[in-house]
């Protein structure tokens, strides 16, 4: 049977920046919060066999020391600085959640931040390092040391990302001036950081049995897991997705599907207006 065609539904806002408290919980949520990422669990009761993941944390954002200190890896000044990049992957491996960082070519082996990481009760485990115009890119594999599964608890996800952006901040300070967190945490804040930043949302029918949904937005604490809890309380399935924040932004695109098929149309535009509505995006929704 052919694939449906693809279409896509877009909206455009722009989205100020969002405050934080330090060393306060930004993300807490309901313990009743449920969300899939392809793993069967236990459903809500619905009409819809949609399976389901509890949130167990809440998100810490720790204030990076004021430290010049180098994570085994080089230090400059301000002058020429890259832009960091973190991708969290749940796509190109079925066994572990594939964590890529990359900082220009100044990271080093980055020992602390594997430790950091295992402190989150974590099995980490280095993978290749290459380089290409854009610097060096760090790979690891991440699964959970408990039972040795990738992760997929979107609370976990965003205490991973917020954990590698911490020692960014930390081991490379110069980062700062290009983090959104830079802000609250960093030597020298981003420049723009208060100027509005676009927020663009499509959808679009991948097959007749998954739709892609795409987020650009401003980074902030507790992103991900925002986005995710809109999705999963619409009894749309999450199946797999990644997770980039690239210096001020943050991109997300999550593979979505809904009784096993593609999101209906009357159910994707739902969703964009659930997220235009819940994270305060200004518009008309």
């Amino acid at each position: 049977m052919a694939a449906a065609a693809s279409t896509a539904h877009a909206i455009n806002f722009r989205l100020p920046f969002a405050a934080i408290t330090n060393g306060k919980p930004v993300a807490a949520l309901p313990s009743a919060s449920f969300i899939s990422f392809g793993a069967t669990r236990s459903p809500l009761p619905s009409t819809n066999s949609v399976a389901r993941l509890t949130f167990s944390k809440s998100i810490i954002v720790p204030r990076a020391s004021e430290t010049t200190a180098v994570e085994d890896g080089s230090y400059s000044d301000m002058d020429g600085v890259p832009t960091p990049k973190v991708i969290i992957d749940l796509d190109s491996d079925p066994d572990a959640t594939v964590v890529e960082i990359t900082f220009g070519d100044r990271l080093g082996a980055l020992v602390d931040t594997m430790t950091a990481l295992k402190n989150l009760g974590l099995n980490v485990v280095k993978g290749n390092v290459f380089l290409d115009s854009s610097g060096k890119h760090n790979r690891f594999a991440i699964t959970k040391a408990d039972s040795g599964r990738k992760v997929e608890d979107p609370e976990l996800l965003e205490a991973i990302r917020l954990t590698i952006i911490n020692n960014l901040l930390k081991y490379h300070p110069e980062s700062s001036s290009k983090l959104a967190m830079g802000v609250f945490f960093g030597a020298q804040p981003p420049n723009q950081v208060d100027v509005d930043i676009a927020t663009h949302i499509t959808i679009s029918d991948e097959s007749l049995n998954r739709s892609l949904l795409s987020v650009e937005t401003a980074d902030r604490p507790g992103l991900l897991v925002d986005l995710v809890k809109v999705i999963s309380d619409t009894n749309i399935a999450v199946e797999s997705g990644e997770f980039d924040t690239e210096g001020l932004l943050a991109r997300s695109k999550f593979h979505i599907s809904y009784d096993g098929k593609a999101v209906p149309k009357p159910r994707q535009q739902n969703v964009l207006f659930k997220l235009c509505d819940v994270n305060r995006w200004p518009g008309s929704c």
